[in-house]
């Protein structure tokens, strides 16, 4: 199998719930997506996506993300994309860093890698649990009351998981709003539920100590990248009673490796896109897995096609290990393709089909930005 083409789409996203609040004043209304057909001798097409959180999450973007597929996929051509790795060491000789861009034309490898053997990504990636997989919401940050009550749409939805945002400025009404926000999504907890507070590193040591001094006792939640840097995580955790869980930190092998070797959290936030693809992601879910820290597999956003990356992946994670899985496509309005999870008991698990099981509404993605091949 060779690679014979690679076709580049440009898609807006619109945000489901309008538009998303995140720490620091942050805020989004629409994602541009990144999306990539990979056509082999066979005449098989391999999908991926990728789809960064505007431009001041993590350093990456929409345009970058299309430069670097620019720069990446004239050398993949004529490439075997089953040699996973091989292809990657490619991409990494080719272009330094750049993690999206190389996200679409990996997780397109594995598509392809699926297809040609019948098998599911998942198998390739070491096989699904088969324990059905919690689905964990993102909140965003707004009146602690509307918080609870989006909180409360998703639980009836069937949700298990609350990924919940913080990091007011003190000009917003910094850690006693946070703190109000914190207790009013949990006001309601049910057993079984799992509630991440994520400040996408937007507090310092200071303003989380003062947020925690101001919270009720009893609340069961995980405190996810509170801060912007190691150091001031390090700092924090010396001093916090609650589990810490690295997302924004940990966007490569080293970046884990690290944070095991200093004890810097307890969990981590996989997600497809910031590590670079699949390819990556299994080797810090492995790495994870070593050290015993817990995993959300998520990505940053995205459309059905980010989701299926994100299923396939996490339900290789073993149970113990895994909080939930991030259902990205049910944060935007635009249908790319259907993926049919599997639904179970309140969870989801890939389906049996081959690759990442995609049928791609290939009207949607318009005629292509670029082609190569």
């Amino acid at each position: 199998m060779k690679i014979t083409s690679i076709e580049l789409f440009q898609v807006d996203l619109p945000y489901s719930g309008g538009t998303y609040q995140l720490s620091g004043g942050r805020t989004y209304d629409s994602f541009d997506a990144s999306i990539v057909r990979i056509a082999a001798d066979d005449g098989t097409h391999g999908w991926g996506e990728s789809t960064p959180f505007g431009s001041t999450y993590v350093a990456a973007h929409a345009l970058g993300a299309r430069a670097g597929i620019a720069e990446l996929a004239p050398a993949l051509l004529g490439r075997d994309p089953r040699q996973v790795d091989r292809t990657y060491d490619l991409m990494d000789a080719t272009l330094v860093g750049h993690n999206h861009a190389k996200t679409t034309l990996d997780v397109a490898c594995w598509d392809l890698f699926g297809k040609s053997v019948g098998l599911p990504v998942s198998e390739l990636l070491g096989g699904s649990t088969g324990v059905p997989m919690p689905m964990i919401s993102s909140i965003y940050a707004g009146d602690p009351e509307d918080m609870r009550h989006r909180v409360a749409e998703h639980r009836a939805r069937g949700y298990r998981g609350h990924s919940v945002k913080i990091g007011a400025l003190d000009s917003e009404g910094g850690p006693a709003l946070d703190a109000e926000r914190i207790a009013a999504c949990l006001a309601d907890k049910r057993p079984g539920e799992y509630f991440l507070v994520d400040a996408n590193g937007g507090l310092v040591p200071e303003t989380a100590l003062r947020m925690l001094a101001l919270l009720p006792s009893g609340l069961d939640f995980v405190l996810e990248a509170p801060c912007s840097t190691l150091r001031e995580t390090l700092s924090l955790r010396q001093r916090c009673a609650y589990p810490i869980v690295l997302d924004e930190l940990a966007q490569n092998d080293a970046d884990v490796a690290l944070a095991i070797a200093q004890d810097a959290a307890d969990g981590i936030g996989l997600k497809v896109s910031k590590a670079g693809g699949l390819t990556p992601s299994r080797r810090q879910r492995d790495i994870a897995r070593a050290a015993g820290l817990t995993m959300s597999v998520q990505d940053t956003v995205g459309s059905a096609i980010a989701f299926a990356a994100i299923t396939h992946l996490g339900s290789t994670v073993p149970a113990h290990l895994l909080r939930c899985i991030l259902n990205v496509e049910d944060m935007v309005t635009l249908e790319t393709a259907k993926f049919e999870a599997v639904r179970v008991d309140g969870g989801v698990l890939p389906p049996p089909t081959p690759g990442l099981g995609l049928v791609v509404n290939e009207d949607v993605l318009g005629e292509p930005v670029a082609v190569w091949g």
